[in-house]
């Protein structure tokens, strides 16, 4: 597995808990707020969660481009350094 898709798969992972939904219904590109009903809260806790686990700092400036999951692994790839 490459590390783009294992980053992806992690990152699905902790979309899916905060959204409370199973890993497989989070689809790449199914915006967060108008397919999943996530509110500010959840935006800010997913965000909390991956600047845990990658020890990046992401600033909440961020967090509106952060509205899918490959939005998501953008943000983060480009804060913690990821390379394709």
């Amino acid at each position: 597995m490459s590390d783009h898709t294992e980053h992806l798969e992690e990152l699905r992972e902790i979309v899916a808990e905060v959204l409370e939904l199973e890993p497989e219904e989070v689809a790449d590109a199914g915006d967060f707020v108008d397919e999943y009903d996530a509110d500010s809260l959840r935006a800010i806790e997913i965000l909390a969660r991956i600047e845990k686990k990658y020890k990046v700092d992401i600033p909440q400036s961020e967090l509106n481009d952060m509205r899918s999951l490959k939005a998501v692994y953008t943000v983060v790839a480009r804060y913690a350094g990821w390379r394709d």
